[in-house]
């Protein structure tokens, strides 16, 4: 059969790839217009080549009639394209499928690309490639580094690239933050001045940065992965301010120098400042920990990354990622999923002039979707008036220590440094007692919250013991795990009584539903994340019977059963309610509720998110190249709008 040539390479690649969004994952190549570069061909019927960019001649990639695809083969392509434009690399110095030796033999196994030095003899790089969907390769990447004297390898799928370097003979002890060009030494490259934007990518993946440099080093290293790396991104997070801010030429020293003990001493000092500038998230007397030889490696990774401007839904992912399963799963405390963290801000319509609070607050994630909502609609995207305004109304408190960093690191790389984000418990006040500097400081800040009870005497107890709040609004999802059992906690509480003596336990997310009302001012709004069998079962009827002489019920949303997935199967809702008193007026008994059930969670059975497609089957994105998700709920949330403005509510 004649060639046939192609218009329609994105069908075709769909097809090889066999999931039309991997496409759009393929990170390494997000700059390069696929049509142009791969010339795909059908020089058989149902068979299709593409073009070798090195030698001219077709090369299979698809068998329609055995359904077999090559998709290393179009990585492969795209990568000689890139050393060939990119990295000015002639093809002469290049050669694909060249046979490795070991030692006096010549093995079966052939490396993918090889780039050599000017003299065309010797090897200077290796290139392994993958298919988007495979992670292994890493240590016969290195095996051929080894056999042919190379000095840096290159491993990539397309999706994540990782290299090594090898300063032969010396046994692998780095990692490169990039190829050298053609006419650069590895030094050349190394020493390079570098600069913020440029340089680093606000789309890199950070997950896959960080599941590459526990591959490497952390998970050998002898540290706590968690706590280093945390150490690296507020480094990381200092040098991109500085570098946005106060230097001229935006010049970034967050990366990888020649000599591993410069690196060191650099990265230190930048962790050492992020701590002056943005302090009470670690100890004053805190150094990284890592070896120079082992954070030259990890700096190489992360170097190229950006935080400030990237996509927050990148970094949360990463970070959820990082939390180790003590400080979340086990307390019954999971990531709220965005898309339900978006519904609820939606629905409340927080204003500029209302503070907010989540006393579980988690990754930050309702206080983020709070700010942005804010900030689009009444601060005109102002950088400067985001600052202020988180400074002065968002709030957040948490007990695990990790998940804690992780919502003030989120609130930096979403452009705000002064946030209120306190380690607390804040079901037991007693805990905020003591003379730590922390502790001081959320005392003094949060008794400017406190409800003014009308007279002296309730005032002055109510400043010891911190019981009622006049926040605006709150915004939370409590852990539903676990029994309280301290008579001194449920002391404090309704629901830890019970005919006026102390009961022997309690719920943890019950009484969450007392602390978090008893936040609020008469008038402010809450939603609330809560296991549906509150709102059902008929053993809870008292709660309700207690919430409806404390508020009004705005709204109920169950959520879809696959919403909290894989972390927890439970059955979950969002209750909205309006304290009784300011605008919500005095208590009614008969009014109406919005009900809505989520059909679509946006996830499947095993908790790996459903994202929309299009008639064809294609994956939808927004303009920006991200995934659509596929779920109701910003639907509900437009039909309760709907439903305030009918029944007047004023939200």
């Amino acid at each position: 059969m004649p060639t046939k040539k192609l218009n329609k390479t994105h069908e075709i690649l769909d097809k090889i790839f066999g999931d039309p969004s991997v496409i759009y994952g393929l990170k390494e190549f997000d700059k390069i217009e696929f049509k142009e570069v791969l010339e795909i061909t059908e020089e058989e019927k149902n068979k299709f080549y593409v073009k070798d960019i090195k030698s001219g001649s077709p090369r299979l990639v698809y068998d329609e009639t055995k359904q077999r695809a090559k998709p290393e083969e179009i990585v492969r392509q795209l990568w000689l394209y890139k050393l060939r434009t990119v990295y000015k690399y002639p093809l002469d110095r290049i050669e694909i499928e060249k046979s490795i030796h070991f030692g006096r033999e010549v093995n079966k196994k052939s490396a993918d690309i090889i780039v050599y030095k000017k003299d065309k003899v010797t090897p200077l790089i290796i290139i392994e490639v993958k298919s988007p969907t495979e992670r292994k390769g890493i240590e016969q990447l290195k095996s051929y580094l080894n056999s042919e004297g190379a000095e840096i390898g290159l491993w990539s799928n397309g999706v994540k690239r990782i290299i090594l370097y090898r300063p032969y003979p010396k046994e692998f002890s780095d990692t490169l933050p990039d190829l050298p060009l053609a006419d650069q030494t590895i030094d050349d490259l190394l020493d390079a001045k570098k600069t913020l934007f440029e340089y680093t990518d606000p789309k890199a993946d950070l997950k896959e940065i960080i599941n590459s440099m526990e591959e490497l080093v952390l998970a050998n290293a002898g540290v706590d992965v968690f706590s280093e790396v945390f150490k690296l991104i507020y480094a990381k997070l200092f040098d991109e301010n500085e570098a946005r801010i106060s230097r001229a030429d935006h010049e970034i020293f967050f990366r990888k120098y020649k000599d591993a003990s410069k690196t060191y001493q650099v990265i230190n000092d930048l962790f050492k400042k992020s701590m002056e500038k943005w302090p009470g998230t670690f100890f004053e007397q805190d150094n990284i920990k890592l070896s120079p030889e082992h954070l030259s490696i990890v700096v190489g990774e992360l170097e190229k990354a950006r935080l400030f401007g990237s996509d927050l839904s990148i970094v949360d992912e990463a970070f959820e990622y990082l939390i180790p399963e003590v400080a979340k799963g086990k307390k019954g405390q999971y990531f709220t999923p965005r898309h339900v963290i978006a519904m609820a801000v939606k629905m409340l319509n927080p204003k500029k002039k209302e503070n907010v609070i989540d006393p579980a607050a988690g990754s930050g994630g309702f206080l983020i979707s709070t700010m942005n909502w804010v900030k689009e609609r009444e601060l005109n995207n102002s950088q400067e008036a985001v600052k202020e305004y988180a400074g002065e109304h968002l709030w957040g408190i948490d007990f695990a220590e990790e998940i804690s960093k992780v919502s003030r690191a989120l609130m930096l790389v979403a452009g705000d440094g002064r946030t209120h984000m306190f380690k607390l418990n804040s079901l037991d006040p007693r805990e905020w007692q003591g003379e730590d500097q922390e502790l001081l400081h959320a005392r003094a800040e949060l008794q400017k919250h406190l409800l003014d009870l009308g007279n002296f005497t309730d005032n002055a107890d109510n400043k010891q013991s911190f019981h009622y709040f006049d926040f605006d609004v709150v915004l939370t999802n409590p852990p539903f795990a676990g029994e309280i059992q301290d008579k001194g906690l449920l002391r404090q509480y309704f629901f830890g009584k019970k005919k006026g003596k102390i009961v022997s336990k309690a719920e943890r997310h019950i009484l969450f539903i007392e602390r978090t009302l008893n936040m609020l001012r008469p008038g402010g709004r809450m939603a609330i994340v809560l296991p549906q069998g509150v709102l059902n079962n008929t053993n809870m009827e008292y709660i309700r019977e207690w919430l409806f002489e404390k508020a009004r019920i705005l709204a109920v949303v169950g959520l879809h059963g696959n919403t909290f997935k894989p972390h927890t199967g439970t059955k979950t809702s969002v209750l909205f309610l309006q304290k009784w008193g300011g605008e919500a007026g005095k208590p009614l008994k008969d009014y109406s509720i919005f009900m809505a059930v989520s059909k679509r969670g946006g996830k499947d059975n095993s908790g790996d998110y459903v994202f929309k497609k299009d008639k064809n089957g294609t994956v939808a994105h927004d303009r920006n190249g991200k995934k659509l998700l596929d779920h109701d709920l910003d639907d509900i949330a437009d039909k309760f709008i709907e439903f305030a403005r009918k029944e007047k509510l004023g939200v």
